[in-house]
This record gives C-alpha cells, sequence and structure tokens, in this order.
C-alpha cells in the first residue's frame, strides 16, 4: 500500500524576533518580516509529518514557533 500525501500550509514565525522588535531593536540575521507568520507550503502524510519537516528547517530552538499547519483544499 503506498502511502498517501497531502499539501499543507504551515505558518511560522520567529519568537526572537517579535521580543527585539517590542524593545525598538533589530535581530542580527533575521528581517522583521519574521516577527509575523510566513507561510510554507509543505507536502507530508500528515499534519504531525508536515510539522516534523518545517521544524527541521525552522528549529525552535532558534526562536521559530509554529502557528498553524492547515490542509490545502484542492481545487
Amino acid at each position: 500500500m503506498e502511502d498517501q500525501t497531502h499539501k499543507f500550509e504551515v505558518g511560522v514565525y520567529n519568537q526572537e524576533v517579535v521580543d527585539l522588535m517590542a524593545k525598538g531593536m533589530r535581530h542580527k540575521h533575521l528581517k522583521d518580516d519574521w516577527a509575523e507568520n510566513q507561510y510554507f507550503q509543505i507536502v507530508a502524510e500528515s499534519a504531525d509529518a508536515a510539522r516534523r519537516k518545517i521544524q527541521q528547517r525552522y528549529p525552535p530552538e532558534n526562536g521559530y514557533v509554529i502557528a498553524s499547519v492547515e490542509p490545502v483544499k484542492e481545487l
């Protein structure tokens, strides 16, 4: 049996950027845009698998927070 993949939209922001901007400062390496959700489409078997994929690219130990994982509706 083949594993079926689905497309998910994942929203990610960076808490370090949020905290620094609240103090009137800027992050050394990230744009201010990271204070708000950045959306990525991820193909995965499940929402949990999509979350694991995005955490590899944007790890929580670097301040990244996954705000949402939503299935993309195919038309």
